[in-house]
């Protein structure tokens, strides 16, 4: 479908097919879920060859494609597409939208615009406004379309979100800011006032909903050298822009990193069936999801991977070779629940679950480390489900539990037999370690 490289990813196509295999590369490409909520999400709209890619490149050190003057203005952007931007702390991405009131789709096709803007609303923190200078003030300015369709749109996310919009005035005239800004400003508010409301939110104010700041920059073509220095200026605000005081430090409801993927794919379907969407109940629904894949996760780590480190044991495998296998997290695991296993089949240990809670501890504390964003009440349910299926687990892995009488010791010692029991698939696994250690080697 769409192209996938380890700078800009077409997160969504012109025809509105969602790039999964995309976004999923992107996210391991970039280690975005190791982020927490420590990243922020910037997108710009705006109309066709109005200059929103050049803006996001010279901002963000980008590689977007951007249009060629010289062959006349055309459609450059097409979809969606997403890029990691260079140098920025917090992790921020770049969302570059295909610009509005194109001829390549035609007067009347506006589904895709609103689409897509709706997208960018639930999705981003801040969102630029491309617009032209020429524009401010006129009643028939090509923005105002833009604007309706953003305010009606952000009425489906049920519930403020508190989007900052950042209206960048492209190719300032002589006229300053200070005049411009009150002139911009009263547009906006004429326009939110008409659009049409749920009775909710009938009295709400504008400022409920987003901040609204304003800049101008000089004309690329013309004033080249004056644009890079004003957008070198605005690069400065994306610093710690979640941090109180920053462009989006007052945002709401945000979805942890190792959740964006998910909380990006299930948006966009809602959008593309048409329903509106309930931002607190999906945060809710993508904290399930993800907090029992990581509980999941880690019920694997500590019964699916004994075959494997026990074999790595057997072959002396250790230092810089073995973390290409197992984690130090997984090591101090499974060393602990293999030699409780151990004991426990060769005679009754009286400390046995206080043993065993010290082993769940480990696995619960990894568990705590990386749900820790995700919603409290979720991750509470989660984690006990995670302890259940985990103590569940030890006893059909345990046969003599409860030991209250010593047994007779078996013929061969059972944590011996343990490992001769797996043989098959320590064979199996032992044949894959080699051949990987041979060409990690060689």
């Amino acid at each position: 479908m769409a192209q996938v490289s380890l700078s800009s990813v077409q997160l969504i196509d012109r025809n509105g097919c969602f790039n999964v295999a995309g976004l999923d590369h992107f996210v391991r490409a970039t280690e975005l879920a190791n982020h927490g909520v420590s990243y922020t999400v910037v997108a710009v709209m705006g109309p066709q060859s109005s200059g929103k890619s050049t803006l996001l490149n010279h901002l963000f050190g980008t590689k977007f494609i951007e249009m060629d003057a010289s062959e006349g203005r055309s459609q450059t952007t097409q979809g969606i597409w997403i890029e990691k931007c260079a140098g920025i702390m917090p992790f921020t991405i770049a969302m570059d939208l295909e610009g509005t009131d194109g001829s390549e789709r035609g007067e009347d096709d506006t589904a895709f615009e609103k689409q897509s803007a709706l997208f960018a609303l639930a999705i981003a923190d801040v969102v630029l406004i491309n617009m032209w200078c020429h524009d401010i003030g006129r009643e028939h300015a090509a923005n105002k379309p833009l604007l309706k369709t953003v305010f009606q749109v952000m009425m489906r996310l049920f519930g403020p979100r508190k989007t900052t919009l950042l209206f960048v005035i492209r190719d300032k005239t002589k006229t300053s800011l200070e005049k411009l800004d009150p002139i911009l400003r009263r547009d906006i508010e004429k326009i939110w006032d008409a659009v049409p409301k749920p009775e909710a939110h009938k009295s709400t104010p504008l400022s409920e909903f987003f901040n609204v700041e304003v800049i101008a920059l000089s004309s690329y073509e013309e004033k080249e050298e004056q644009f890079k220095e004003q957008v070198a200026e605005l690069r400065e605000r994306f610093f710690h822009s979640i941090s109180p005081g920053g462009l989006a430090g007052d945002r709401r409801g945000v979805v942890p990193a190792s959740g964006f993927s998910l909380s990006a794919k299930r948006i966009w379907k809602d959008i593309k069936e048409n329903k509106d969407l309930d931002l607190p109940a999906h945060k809710v629904m993508v904290a399930t999801v993800r907090c029992e894949e990581i509980a999941n996760e880690k019920l694997h780590s500590l019964f699916a991977n004994e075959v494997l480190f026990t074999f790595i044991s057997l072959a002396g495998i250790t230092g810089l070779i073995r973390t290409l296998f197992v984690s130090q997290y997984l090591v101090d695991l499974l060393q602990g629940w293999l030699a409780l296993e151990a004991d426990i089949q060769v005679h009754p240990v009286p400390e046995f679950r206080k043993r065993l809670d010290a082993v769940l501890d480990t696995c619960l504390s990894e568990y705590d480390r990386e749900t820790i964003y995700f919603d409290d009440d979720v991750r509470t349910v989660k984690r006990q489900y995670l302890q259940s299926k985990a103590l569940e687990e030890a006893y059909k892995r345990v046969p003599n539990w409860p030991a209250p009488t010593p047994a007779p010791a078996p013929p061969l010692a059972p944590a011996r037999a343990s490992i001769w029991s797996n043989l098959p698939a320590a064979v199996s696994v032992a044949v894959s370690v080699a051949g990987f250690v041979v060409n990690y080697l060689s």
